[in-house]
């Protein structure tokens, strides 16, 4: 870009912002019972956690894709739940990042630090939402590169199917929470299948559910986790993708 930052914005990159205001849109939240229990070791195998596509992710993510990946009714109700659920002045953190993070519009004038972490730089140069951005490939490295309990949210939204070793990045961002911080896990149902992990696709959504909190039991240092369903209503639509939530509190 042209600015002092290089965002690519500033080259005539034009997008819509999906947030659901001013739109005949409804959103609803509606607690899901997480009812699976889980045996006291992870039973998950490498098969488990393999992909149809095992090439370096860097590869497929080398172009940025300046587009949303779950339809409008989901990105606004989404960005409508951030509004209720994250506190002004609060430090959140992205994983899995891209252009937009869903945040509220006007969340960078009301939180505090807002970070992030993803695959692809050009599309990080071009979140707005964030104030800071580190490249990172999870599957790579599940390190985060930020201090011990320096955010009070951290949020991933429709990825969390893409990682290898969830289990590992969900203990770091216990780490770099602070104690009462939430992990807020979004989840649809699309997917690049190539790229999501074996078991996931085996599973309903209702199943994916009962697998993110899974993993946070064998993460471990959260409290019991809550899931949701916050499929936006929209008149007159037959369908539309679905969002589901499930957050989890640090001890």
């Amino acid at each position: 870009g042209t600015d002092p930052d290089g965002n690519p914005r500033s080259r005539g990159l034009l997008v819509r912002r999906f947030t659901g205001d001013s739109t005949p849109f409804s959103f609803p939240v509606s607690p899901i019972r997480l009812v699976k229990e889980w045996p006291e070791e992870p039973p998950f195998t490498d098969v488990d956690f393999s992909r149809a596509d095992e090439i370096f992710d860097g590869s497929f993510y080398a172009v940025p894709r300046f587009v949303y990946h779950i339809d409008e009714p989901a990105v606004a109700a989404l960005t409508q739940f951030y509004r209720k659920e994250i506190k002004p002045k609060s430090d959140i953190l992205d994983i899995c990042s891209s252009w937009v993070s869903h945040y509220p519009l006007e969340f960078p004038k009301i939180m505090g630090r807002i970070s992030a972490t993803g695959m692809n730089a050009l599309e990080l140069k071009a979140n707005d939402q964030v104030k800071d951005w580190q490249q990172r490939d999870l599957n790579d490295n599940t390190e985060l590169p930020y201090e011990d309990n320096s955010f009070d949210v951290v949020t991933c939204v429709v990825s969390i199917d893409y990682l290898v070793k969830p289990i590992e990045v969900l203990k770091e961002v216990h780490r770099v929470l602070r104690p009462g911080g939430k992990v807020i896990i979004s989840q649809s149902n699309r997917c690049f299948p190539s790229k999501a992990i074996s078991m996931w696709l085996k599973m309903n959504d209702r199943q994916h559910l009962e697998l993110i909190n899974g993993y946070f039991q064998y993460a471990g240092g959260f409290k019991p986790r809550e899931a949701f369903d916050i499929t936006a209503e929209v008149p007159g639509n037959s369908y539309n993708d679905p969002m589901f939530i499930v957050t989890a509190v640090k001890k």
